[in-house]
């Protein structure tokens, strides 16, 4: 048999099929289309670290089988990136079993996808079944391949006798994160880590593009360098550090006093979102809360908003952007013609944003802009003619308004 079957009619099907998915947007959406039907049916999976290393092995997973369907060959050589969320899957403590689920439901979701475009297209019968045929038995042995491979990566992950103390150390976390109770000492004996002091919660995690030289399996290491680094810069007395996925660290620094920004030293790839320096087992939840949320508002955000985040900073930008029509709305009528996305806007904008956060002190705000204090006044003295309105007279929700444009970019 040739490539895609005796039937040539068959073979330039398939291939023209593989030609126009391997496009980068047709193919980043069947990627979201076929994780969003994993994820609603093995829940565990909505996590955004094991979400991250899922769709980073179905994408090349979809590579693989669709560079195989124009070909003969009848192995499918399974990518790091499933060997990553498998390390994932065993890290977080999860049984095989999701694993194995994960590529049922996987397999159910190809089908169903690949039923449907044939359905879609009208095929006559002849070819339809000849190609669903060949899909079937490519996919059969693709899940096959896949899952005896990965379950041996799992099973070395989870016997490593170093990831069976993690293993533990991450299902207290989780425990004391989703608020079961616990003997506070003896959790702190369990972690060795103190419950009852100060944190400083931390989340750590890579850019999608990684530069030269850093490769996947030093990405573990090269975060918890970092949180070592940072924590004797902040002057911690020790450490508690958890993975979350294959490129990201939660992690605690016990603190005994920080200044108002303390200084982080960050470079690239590396993020790091923190939340609010906070006492006892209450703060070591709401940090690690405020950190994610943290991590969040950088996900969405538009344009470079530097690689280290303090909750406290962006925080009414998380609260507005929960729901992203209304935060719009609030931009477009607090800001007005200040909304604008050209630049003399842009200055206007941040002028006004930071004589706001200076206590309307154009000193400060000359001082922070690196101005003269009479360029400030002149800009305030234009963006009350834009408005229409003194600023004092809706100076919160303009604030407001301005840390929402200063993360998510206007419109």
């Amino acid at each position: 048999m040739t490539a895609a079957g005796t039937d040539p009619l068959v073979r330039q099907w398939i291939v023209d099929f593989v030609a126009e998915t391997l496009r980068t947007e047709t193919l980043e959406q069947i990627v979201d289309r076929l994780d969003s039907e994993i994820i609603g049916r093995v829940p565990e999976l909505a996590d955004r670290d094991i979400r991250r290393d899922l769709a980073a092995s179905t994408h090349a997973h979809a590579l693989v089988m669709l560079g195989g369907l124009t070909q003969d060959r009848a192995d499918y050589p399974v990518p790091q990136q499933a060997h990553d969320f498998a390390r994932t899957i065993a890290r977080r403590g999860y049984d095989l079993r999701l694993l194995l689920r994960v590529y049922h439901q996987g397999h159910e979701a190809v089908m169903a996808y690949m039923t449907e475009i044939l359905d879609q297209r009208q095929l006559p019968p002849d070819i339809e079944r000849t190609v669903l045929m060949r899909l079937f038995d490519r996919s059969i042995r693709w899940v096959s391949t896949s899952v005896e491979e990965l379950t041996d990566t799992y099973i070395e992950e989870r016997e490593r006798g170093l990831r069976a103390a993690l293993n533990q150390r991450a299902e207290l976390v989780r425990a004391l994160l989703a608020g079961t109770e616990v003997d506070i000492d003896q959790a702190s004996a369990r972690l060795g880590y103190r419950l009852t002091g100060r944190h400083l919660a931390c989340v750590l995690w890579t850019d999608e593009s990684m530069p030269p030289g850093v490769g996947d399996s030093e990405i573990p290491g090269l975060l918890d360098r970092v949180v070592a680094r940072v924590a004797a810069a902040l002057g911690g007395t020790s450490v508690l550090t958890v993975p979350s996925g294959a490129s990201a660290l939660w992690a605690w620094i016990a603190v005994e006093s920080l200044p108002a920004r303390p200084p982080i030293p960050i470079e690239a790839p590396v993020r790091i979102a923190l939340g609010t320096p906070a006492t006892g087992l209450a703060g070591f939840r709401d940090g690690h809360r405020e950190a994610i949320a943290a991590r969040q508002v950088a996900e969405r955000a538009v344009g470079e908003i530097g690689r280290v985040l303090h909750y406290p900073e962006v925080e009414v930008a998380y609260l507005a952007g929960a729901d992203e029509a209304a935060m719009r709305t609030l931009i477009r009528r607090e800001l007005g013609p200040l909304a604008a996305s050209d630049g003399n806007s842009a200055r206007l904008r941040e002028t006004l944003h930071a004589y706001l956060r200076c206590h309307r002190s154009p000193d400060a705000a000359a001082k922070r802009l690196g101005v003269h204090k009479n360029t400030v006044r002149y800009r305030i003295q234009r963006i009350e003619e834009l408005l229409g309105h003194p600023i004092e007279q809706r100076s919160l929700r303009l604030e407001i308004a301005l840390d929402c444009a200063a993360v998510y970019g206007v419109r």
